[in-house]
């Protein structure tokens, strides 16, 4: 078939011999890819009556959307909290280092920490695109300072802050700006949170409870003003009860506003949720479940003393505690980890489990119509795995960035 190069120069590159996951199934049928974007075969054979320029073979290889990690606090010896002369540089190397864990995109976490820390990072964090450089920026995700003193878990309580009469006007106070902000989680049941949950909301960003006592009535009211989002379910928040469920509840609550979903981040690490929690969570909400690492610091290196924030953690195997207590701090485990783990604790399909670390997170963001799926015309980042979900190649707009080594094409 000639190529008719009236449409665009830009070379075409055609992905055979894969399972591409796409309309929530794995189809046998080639990926099309042109100028970072994925083509619609058809259009092209018909209209434009072009052919591809390369083609990959991918030897059965699943093809699946990357991964969109909306809580990370760092790794590889980087804390996203720590204010230091070579942020940037720290951003950079996890953004480079998390390509091999299928990340192709995420939002930076911030713990709770003095507003003097907020006021120099945020400055240094902007939205970006992915690339060779690394995967790419969506916003930073705040959590806290406006949290339960009692479910404060990890983070360091002479920092945490309440709504005073300003309400808004103290958030704003205490964060500096909004400009890069993503998600910021807060507790519900704190004074005048409504009004800060409807201004946020306002401004396109995403409201997250957690690291709460709230009541279900007070997270139903909260989620009525706009909230869409719990930070890692189960932990950081009252019990599970029968007579008032708290934030679980929001799973089954038949107060949600119609037309509204609400997602909920789990870290699947095999420490800090039970797989029996893990699969009643899958089994009572499953299209509202976000696959999320809440990676800190000591992701990546060996066991020891590394730092979240304002604390000093202690990292022994997978389990990470506040030095001194068994208070859980954040994870270790990397995305790939945490798909493959709960696609064993849940037993789900493998489509179920790539979509809660791809597809969930981008409709969560709003982001759908260009990331977490295949569809046509959606940002060419994606991954190659193998049967057993473990990631072989990572490409961001149509471009490798990342191949395990020994699999050459």
């Amino acid at each position: 078939m000639p190529s008719n190069k009236s449409v665009s120069d830009a070379p075409i590159v055609q992905f055979t011999n894969c399972r591409i996951l796409r309309d929530h199934q794995l189809q046998r049928e080639d990926l099309w890819v042109r100028e970072g974007k994925i083509l619609n075969p058809e259009k092209l054979f018909f209209d434009e009556k072009g052919s591809a320029d390369v083609q990959l073979d991918c030897k059965d290889s699943i093809i699946a959307p990357g991964f969109i990690d909306v809580q990370i606090n760092g790794g590889f010896g980087v804390d996203f909290s720590l204010a230091t002369d070579d942020f940037k540089s720290g951003i950079d190397l996890v953004s480079q280092k998390i390509l091999s864990h299928g990340v192709t995109s995420f939002c930076p976490t911030l713990v709770t920490s003095p507003p003097s820390v907020y006021h120099q990072v945020l400055p240094q964090i902007s939205v970006r695109n992915g690339g060779a450089h690394g995967a790419g920026i969506l916003g930073a995700h705040l959590e806290g300072p406006f949290i339960s003193k009692e479910k404060k878990g990890a983070h360091p309580e002479h920092c945490l802050r309440t709504f005073e009469a300003g309400a808004f006007q103290d958030l704003l106070a205490t964060y500096g700006s909004l400009d890069c902000v993503q998600i910021v989680t807060l507790a519900p049941e704190m004074s005048r949170s409504s009004e800060v949950i409807q201004e946020l909301t306002k401004r396109g960003i995403c409201v997250s409870l957690g690291h709460s006592v709230a009541n279900l009535s007070q997270a139903e009211e909260a989620v009525q003003h706009g909230a869409t989002f719990i930070t890692h379910l189960f932990n950081a928040m009252l019990p599970f009860h029968h007579r008032d469920p708290g934030i679980v509840g929001l799973l089954t609550s038949d107060k949600i506003p119609a037309g509204r979903r609400v997602f909920y981040g789990m870290i699947s690490d095999g420490i800090h949720t039970n797989p029996a929690a893990l699969r009643i969570a899958h089994r009572a909400h499953p299209k509202g479940l976000v696959l999320v690492t809440d990676a800190i610091a000591g992701m990546g290196l060996a066991p020891g003393r590394h730092t979240l924030g304002q604390q000093v953690v202690e990292i022994d195997g997978l389990n990470t505690y506040i030095a001194g207590t068994k208070t859980l701090s954040g994870s270790v485990a990397t995305m790939d980890t945490c798909v493959r783990h709960f696609q064993e604790a849940t037993g789900c399909s493998v489509e179920t489990a790539l979509e809660a670390a791809s597809l969930h997170p981008a409709q969560l963001l709003g982001i759908e119509h260009k990331k977490g799926t295949l569809n046509y015309d959606s940002d060419a980042d994606f991954l190659m795995l193998n049967d057993s979900l473990y990631v072989q190649a990572t490409y961001i707009a149509g471009k490798e960035v990342w191949r395990q080594d020994g699999l050459g094409m």
